[in-house]
C-alpha cells in the first residue's frame, strides 16, 4: 500500500559532515546494525555440526538451516530498499533490526530443528529489510563530498566485524553452546536502536511512488521455496515421490505467475526490461555460476574440517579467515585494474583461479595438514575471488542506466543468493552425500572430494562465460554517490572491498534524497 503523504517523513537535505559528532553516531548505527547480520552469516555454517548433534539432524535439516534464511533474504531484498523509500529509512532500519533480533532469540531458544528453521526464515526477512537501509541512510544523510568516505568507513568497520565473527562464534560454540551465536546479537540490538532513534535523521525518497510489489515478493518466495524443498527432498528420497513432484510443480506455477505479475504491474519488483542488456545478463549468469560454486563449497567445508579432520568450531572458523583477509587486501586493487584494462580479463581469470582453489580443497582429507594443504588451497580460491568480485559488481552497475544502478545491484544481489540456495540444495546429492553422510567421516570425505570438483567446475565455467559475454571496454567511472550502491552479493565473508578506489557495498533500489 502507498503511505499517505502526511505519514511520510520529509526528506532530509544530505548535508551531514562525516567528522561531526552526529556523523559518527550515524556511522556507528549503520555499522553495528549490519554487523549483526554479518556475524550471523559467518558463523552459522561453522555451527552446523553442533546443531546436528543437538537435534540428531539429517543433512537435509542442516541444508534447511542455511537455505531458509537465504530463501527469504533473496526473495525480499529487492523490495526491502523500496520499503525504506516509502516509509522512512530509519524507521525501516529499526524495524529490521528488531525483527532480526526477535528471530535470533527464537533461534537461540529453539526446542527443535523445525522451530530453528522457521526462525531462520524470519531472520532472512529482517535482514532483507535492514541491510539496504544501512547504506541508504548514509547515502541520504551525508553531504555529497563525504559520502564516499562514509561508505568507506562503513566497509572497513563492518569488514572488521566479519573478520572477528569466526573467532567469537567458534569460541562460543566450543566453550558454551551454538545457541549463543544467536543470542549474542541482543546486546548489540539495544545499542543500535538507541543510537538510531536518538541520532539518525529520518529520510525517504519523495520520488518513490506507487504500491509496493508485495504480490511479486510473495510469489518469488513461494516459487523459490517450493523449488528448494523439491530439490532437497528429491535428492534425499526419490524424485518420483508425490510430495516432490507437487513441490516442483508449485515452483513452476508460482514462477510463471511471478513473471506475469511483473509484466503487468505498474511498479514491478523486477522489471524484466533491464535484462535487454547483453552485458548485464551475461554478468548475472557469471554471478550465478561463481556464487553457486562458492555457496555450495562454504556449506560443506566447515563440516569437512570438523567431522573429518577433527577441527574444533573455533579452529574451523579461524581456518576460513584468509578469505576475508585476502578480499580486504586485494579487492580495491582488482577494481582499479578492471577500470584500467576492462572487466573481461579479470572476470575470466578470477573465476578460473577460484575454481582451481576449490578443486585443490578436494585434497583436504583426514591426515592432511593445514599449512601444507588447506591454506594454499584457500589462498588460491581467495585470490581468484578477489580478482572477480569488484570487476563483476562494477560490470553489473555499468551495464545499467544510471537511474537503474540501485536496481541493477539489487538484482545481482538476489541472483547470487539464489545461486547459493540452489547449490546448497543440489551439490550434496550430486556428490553422492545422503542424509546421514555427515555422521560418517569416510563417506562424507569421499563426497566432499566430488563436491569440490563440481563447485570448482561451476566457478571455472563462470570464467569461460565471462570470456564470451563480457565486453573488454573499461567501465566508465561513476560518481561517488552512484558507486555507493554497488551490490555485495557475498554472504560469507560479507565483504567486496572497493572498485576504482570507491567502496563496493550492498545494493539497493532507491535514489538519493534530493
Amino acid at each position: 500500500m502507498t503511505p499517505p503523504e502526511a505519514a511520510r517523513p520529509a526528506p532530509a537535505q544530505p548535508g551531514l559532515r562525516l567528522h561531526s559528532a552526529r556523523g559518527r553516531w550515524v556511522i556507528a548505527a549503520s555499522v553495528l546494525g549490519v554487523t549483526i547480520v554479518f556475524i550471523d552469516s559467518t558463523v552459522v555454517n561453522v555451527a552446523l555440526p553442533a546443531i546436528g548433534r543437538t537435534f540428531h539432524s539429517s543433512l537435509a535439516t542442516l541444508q534447511w538451516t542455511v537455505t531458509a534464511y537465504t530463501l527469504t533474504l533473496a526473495s525480499f531484498i529487492l523490495i526491502g530498499g523500496s520499503i525504506g523509500d516509502h516509509y522512512g529509512r530509519r524507521r525501516s532500519f529499526v524495524v529490521g533490526v528488531l525483527w532480526f533480533a526477535a528471530a535470533s532469540l527464537v533461534c537461540g531458544l529453539a526446542p527443535n530443528a523445525t522451530v530453528l528453521i522457521a526462525a531462520r526464515a524470519l531472520q532472512g526477512v529482517g535482514a532483507a529489510l535492514l541491510t539496504p537501509q544501512s547504506l541508504a541512510i548514509l547515502q541520504a544523510t551525508f553531504r555529497p563530498e563525504d559520502r564516499a568516505q562514509a561508505i568507506g568507513s562503513w566497509s572497513g568497520l563492518s569488514g572488521i566485524g566479519a573478520a572477528i565473527g569466526p573467532f567469537i562464534g567458534g569460541y562460543l560454540i566450543q566453550a558454551v553452546s551454538w545457541r549463543l551465536i544467536f543470542l549474542i546479537n541482543l546486546p548489540l540490538v539495544v545499542a543500535v536502536v538507541w543510537i538510531a532513534q536518538r541520532h539518525v535523521p529520518e529520510t525517504s525518497d519523495p520520488t518513490s511512488v506507487g504500491r509496493l510489489d508485495v504480490t511479486g515478493a510473495v510469489l518469488a518466495t513461494i516459487s523459490l521455496g517450493a523449488l528448494i524443498y523439491g530439490l532437497i527432498q528429491g535428492s534425499g528420497t526419490a524424485w518420483t515421490q508425490t510430495g516432490v513432484l507437487l513441490s516442483l510443480a508449485t515452483a513452476l506455477v508460482a514462477g510463471l505467475a511471478f513473471v506475469l505479475v511483473e509484466l503487468r504491474v505498474a511498479h514491478p519488483m523486477l522489471p524484466f526490461g533491464i535484462f535487454r542488456s547483453r552485458q548485464f545478463t551475461g554478468a548475472n549468469i557469471v554471478t550465478f555460476m561463481v556464487y553457486g560454486g562458492l555457496g555450495g563449497a562454504l556449506f560443506l567445508v566447515p563440516i569437512q574440517l570438523q567431522q573429518v579432520l577433527g577441527y574444533s568450531p573455533l579452529e574451523a572458523g579461524t581456518a576460513l579467515l584468509p578469505v576475508t583477509i585476502v578480499l580486504l587486501a586485494l579487492s580495491a586493487q582488482a577494481g582499479k585494474l578492471s577500470q584500467r584494462i576492462g572487466p573481461r580479463l579479470p572476470m575470466t581469470i578470477g573465476p578460473i583461479v577460484a575454481g582451481g582453489g576449490l578443486v585443490a580443497l578436494s585434497l583436504v582429507q583426514a591426515g592432511t595438514s593445514y599449512l601444507g594443504t588447506f591454506l594454499p588451497a584457500i589462498l588460491l580460491f581467495s585470490f581468484g575471488l578477489a580478482l572477480t568480485v569488484s570487476p563483476l559488481t562494477a560490470t553489473v552497475l555499468g551495464a545499467a542506466p544510471s537511474e537503474h544502478a540501485g536496481l541493477a545491484s539489487a538484482v545481482n544481489n538476489a541472483v547470487a543468493r539464489t545461486a547459493g540456495l540452489i547449490a546448497v540444495a543440489v551439490l550434496p546429492a550430486a556428490a553422492g552425500l545422503s542424509a546421514s553422510s555427515y555422521l560418517q567421516p569416510a563417506v562424507f570425505s569421499t563426497g566432499f572430494r566430488t563436491a569440490m570438483w563440481l563447485a570448482g567446475g561451476a566457478c571455472a565455467l563462470g570464467g569461460v562465460l565471462s570470456a564470451v559475454t563480457i565486453q573488454s571496454k573499461p567501465a566508465k567511472p561513476r560518481a561517488a554517490e552512484e558507486s555507493s550502491r554497488f551490490a555485495c552479493p557475498l554472504d560469507a565473508p560479507p565483504w567486496c572491498g572497493s572498485e576504482g578506489g570507491e567502496p563496493v557495498t550492498a545494493g539497493r533500489r532507491s535514489r538519493p534524497a534530493a
